[in-house]
């Protein structure tokens, strides 16, 4: 008898780790947000530029229609998050080329319109992270390199063309998710206002009061150091 307790008092001593290790599974790793990552980005967008007519000098008065167009822009982001337990702070600039371009289709007699050639902005973003996915809001400054335009009669040459560069805002949301610790993707809606600028076509005469804004959304990866 003595001998059976001392054989089932072995035998339970040996199964115990076997039995523990097998009740205790392994603790899957939590992604960590944390770095510097570089990436590319592209997307689609509309715009809407409000563009009020005036004598040289004078008050504007709004006699033509927007110089509305749609169009595409892409280019390379680099920023840095830092997570703090579910909640990722972070701070990320890019810039980006387009060929977003429209006109007023000559409602004030001209043919006016406006092409959004660069753009940039630098954003704060503030997230909150599932594991591998983050869902974010971002917002901040941006800026953009555009050309005002008008065309000499309908179908016509390009008779008058002025560049200026725009100081706005940004404020956007969107989702990321990481596919390795380092490669992520991302879809993101952002709506930008560059503020107003008044612009001057001497040949003909006239000013405008140039507004540009527009809604884009943009497909990103990036790399995660």
């Amino acid at each position: 008898m003595k001998r059976l307790l001392l054989a089932s008092a072995l035998s339970a001593l040996t199964l115990t780790p076997v039995l523990a290790a097998d009740v205790v599974a392994p603790i899957a790793s939590v992604y960590d947000w944390s770095g510097f990552y570089v990436g590319l980005q592209a997307g689609y967008g509309w715009s809407r530029v409000d563009q009020p007519y005036a004598n040289v000098g004078g008050p504007f008065i709004f006699t033509q229609d927007d110089a509305d167009g749609n169009g595409w822009l892409g280019g390379a982001h680099v920023g840095y998050n830092k997570q703090f337990d579910s909640w990722v702070l972070g701070l990320e600039g890019d810039f980006e080329a387009s060929n977003i371009d429209g006109d007023d289709g000559g409602s004030g007699g001209h043919i006016n319109g406006f092409e959004f050639k660069w753009l940039g902005s630098v954003r704060g973003r503030v997230g909150y992270a599932l594991d591998r996915v983050l869902l974010y809001g971002t917002g901040g400054y941006a800026f953009m390199r555009g050309s005002a335009y008008a065309v000499e009669g309908f179908g016509g040459a390009t008779a008058e063309s002025n560049s200026a560069t725009f100081h706005g805002w940004a404020i956007g949301t969107g989702a990321e998710y990481a596919f390795t610790d380092n490669l992520t993707a991302r879809v993101e809606y952002r709506y930008t206002d560059f503020g107003a600028k008044r612009i001057s076509f001497p040949v003909n005469g006239y000013d405008e009061k140039i507004d540009p804004s527009f809604h884009a959304v943009r497909l990103g990866v990036s790399y995660k150091f």
